[in-house]
């Protein structure tokens, strides 16, 4: 199926096709071929008038806080009213085929049997981060099927958190009950990130969940006062990161979540900040690709290719200094620059 033809059943299809039609198109844009690459950019272009209406949600935490039993929940809760809802997942890679190992679609499964929703798993490939290299992508095809919430789940682990951040509208973070225990368990990095912590199986220990809640509602504004203007508590018009509890599998603070989830879009949307946002992302997308595509060029220039083992046995024996080499190198990519 050609981009053009691919376009049309994605914006027009009825749902069958539809939904066909998106799994098509994210895996010609997961295609590492040239050609295909080619289309997938003609692709993207005829579907990016129609996208941006969407809220991007990133959720992240620890394996085993029930990020999967949570986005279910949340998926059908907001299915209930009246949204389309596309979850796009980061699994780690297998070492042995490639392809996702945690298999969360097989987790969600009331939710990926759904007309409104669109559950799609991606493995992480070897990307920093664990963040699938064309998620932002896919992200923009649901948006152009129509879908109004997506949202993305990673794996929680290293820089994925940082990497959901940077192309989502919002980004929460989930702990579990005794993650309030030790401080020193928390990533201040990580906390920094967030736009809404969530303290999920509650219901495990209400005291636990309590005590979690107050100590990182405290770390977190400890955080507002070392240099971060934007969560200053005296502006009523910025958004200011909260700490919430709920429970998924009983389906307890659902509600309560949301609300702040429209709170945030309402605040943001007001103040500027959501456009704001958007547009540092896509800068920060492209200026990412292209550092990608120098990478890839550069590996794959006949001259690079040649003369790398040299350069490489050079620095492992001692004979080059690294930097004077790396410079050489690039002088194969670039002739003539210093």
């Amino acid at each position: 199926m050609i981009p053009d033809e691919l376009a049309d059943v994605i914006l027009h299809g009825d749902a069958a096709r539809q939904r066909r039609a998106i799994a098509k198109a994210i895996t010609l844009l997961e295609s590492t071929r040239a050609d295909h690459r080619a289309q997938g950019d003609e692709l993207l272009t005829a579907l990016l008038p129609h996208t941006g209406k969407a809220f991007r949600l990133g959720i992240s935490g620890v394996p085993g806080v029930g990020k999967s039993t949570f986005i279910e929940v949340l998926g059908l809760h907001l299915i209930e009213q009246g949204h389309r809802v596309a979850v796009l997942t980061i699994d780690p890679s297998s070492s042995v085929s490639g392809g996702s190992i945690l298999g969360d679609k097989t987790r969600m499964e009331k939710l990926s049997v759904h007309e409104k929703a669109y559950i799609r798993p991606s493995p992480a490939s070897g990307t920093l981060g664990g963040v699938a290299e064309k998620t932002r992508e896919a992200m923009l095809v649901c948006e152009a099927a129509g879908y109004d919430i997506v949202i993305v789940e990673t794996v929680g682990v290293g820089q994925s958190e940082t990497a959901v951040a940077n192309m989502t509208d919002m980004f929460v973070l989930m702990q579990l009950p005794n993650a309030g225990d030790d401080l020193q368990a928390i990533k201040k990095g990580v906390m920094e990130l967030a736009d809404l912590v969530v303290i999920n199986k509650a219901d495990l220990d209400a005291d636990a969940a309590t005590r979690a809640e107050a100590q990182i509602s405290s770390a977190m504004h400890l955080f507002g006062h070392h240099g971060h203007s934007t969560h200053a508590k005296h502006d009523q018009t910025l958004w200011h990161p909260r700490v919430i509890q709920l429970s998924a599998l009983h389906s307890k603070g659902i509600d309560t979540f949301w609300s702040a989830i429209t709170d945030f879009r309402k605040l943001q949307a007001a103040n500027g900040k959501l456009d704001s946002r958007r547009r540092q992302q896509a800068l920060a997308w492209m200026w990412e690709r292209v550092e990608a595509g120098l990478k890839q060029a550069f590996h794959g220039h006949p001259a690079v290719r040649a003369h790398l083992p040299e350069a490489v046995d050079s620095v492992l024996a001692g004979r080059a200094v690294p930097s004077a080499a790396a410079r050489k190198m690039l002088s194969l990519l670039f002739p003539g620059k210093p």
